[in-house]
């Protein structure tokens, strides 16, 4: 059964599109691929983000989650030419090119832990110098001074690099790095699943099923991972579609995605020419649809920093129950033009939940409450 204000609000949907897609959603069926695209093209925005919302509050009733945790990205310097990025360069002699010691891991990790962060998430440039060895070093030197702190690191695209500079399979790696102290993997790295746009975007990364590959294994191993879509640059919708509808193919496979963030493309700094930031209803609706395909992932998360404070906010009403967290020092997306803050005040984020209606909590990574904000 659903609420009288619920059935009210959907009496006054104007899409006839979605009248079976709103029947679906009501008797728990799972939605096709068809379906996707017609949410995706909807100008119903109130009758998306009712359904989304629904969908949310079934799973985590009114609780929307932050997680108070520092982002630290040991070097700039890539390999990697990916055509959308600004944060990274290939030249060591760029003066914006940097690479940070063990020491200024540590004290930026040590600042965070002392500041009451519970996380650090640790992603960089594939740098062309160092070896796995410096990489498994930053995990067991965190993991040393920091026993307590969940650390979650290296995305897919790093641990295949890994893997070639070890000579290891992707399963000895990702051991050799849970040995070492790490807790999670983040999702970076997905960007669209879609081939075609790979071949423009980020040609010689790799491709969908590594990346699905990587974090399945990871999931066996008992590492739980976000997982993410960059959207808005030269994508289609069903090419939106498409991407969401492999990561839930891969939830049912292994159900060690915690999370799922679609991440809005900043257009600044990059090599792509596209000049436009995407706007709000975008934002929206992909956070709705995410909600509304991705039956089996428990979160959605509304990533403040690419969308901003605003419609962050507003996104816990459309689907998403959670706003990242404190992050402090974040560059990959700043670096792009991101006019967010740098960082979150925790006290900000909490008044910005219960602004949008919900109950604020504070989490870890795997989205166990340290503090439920009543």
């Amino acid at each position: 059964m659903f609420s009288l204000d619920l059935e009210k609000g959907l009496s006054l949907a104007t899409d006839k599109e979605l009248f079976s897609i709103i029947d679906k959603v009501l008797e728990e069926k799972r939605l096709s691929f068809e379906d996707g695209v017609k949410l995706f093209k909807t100008n119903d925005l109130l009758t998306l983000g009712l359904l989304a919302n629904y969908v949310t509050e079934k799973k985590n009733g009114k609780y929307a989650y932050f997680v108070f945790n520092r982002q630290i990205n040991p070097t700039n310097i890539c390999s990697l030419d990916c055509k959308f990025c600004a944060f990274a360069t290939m030249d060591k002699n760029d003066p914006k090119a940097y690479e940070m010691s063990y020491e200024e891991i540590v004290e930026k990790a040590r600042y965070a832990v002392e500041q009451g962060a519970s996380e650090v998430h640790i992603v960089g440039g594939l740098h062309p110098d160092w070896d796995f060895d410096v990489y498994l070093n930053i995990i067991s030197i965190l993991r040393k001074n920091f026993p307590n702190l969940h650390i979650k690191a290296f995305t897919a695209v790093e641990i295949d690099y890994f893997s070639k500079l070890a000579k290891l399979s992707y399963e000895e790696v990702l051991i050799k790095l849970k040995e070492a102290g790490l807790n999670s993997l983040p999702g970076g790295g997905a960007e669209i699943f879609s081939p075609r746009v790979r071949r423009i975007i980020a040609p010689i990364k790799i491709g969908w099923k590594k990346y699905l590959e990587i974090h399945k294994t990871a999931h066996k191993l008992g590492l739980q991972s976000t997982t993410t879509m960059l959207y808005g640059h030269v994508e289609t919708i069903e090419e939106r579609v498409d991407h969401i509808l492999k990561i839930r193919e891969a939830q049912d496979e292994t159900g060690g995605f915690t999370c799922f963030i679609p991440l809005a493309y900043q257009p600044e700094n990059n090599e792509l020419n596209i000049t436009d930031h995407t706007h709000g209803v975008d934002d929206l609706k992909t956070i709705a649809v995410s909600r509304l395909l991705l039956d089996n992932v428990p979160h959605i998360k509304a990533y403040w920093v690419m969308i901003g404070e605003k419609i962050a906010q507003v996104a816990l009403n459309f689907g998403a129950d959670d706003m990242d967290g404190t992050v402090m020092e974040e560059k990959i997306a700043h670096f792009a033009g991101a006019k967010s803050p740098t960082q979150q005040q925790k006290e900000k984020l909490i008044r910005l939940i219960k602004k949008a209606g919900k109950i604020p909590v504070e989490r870890d990574t795997l989205y166990n409450h340290i503090k439920v904000y009543q």
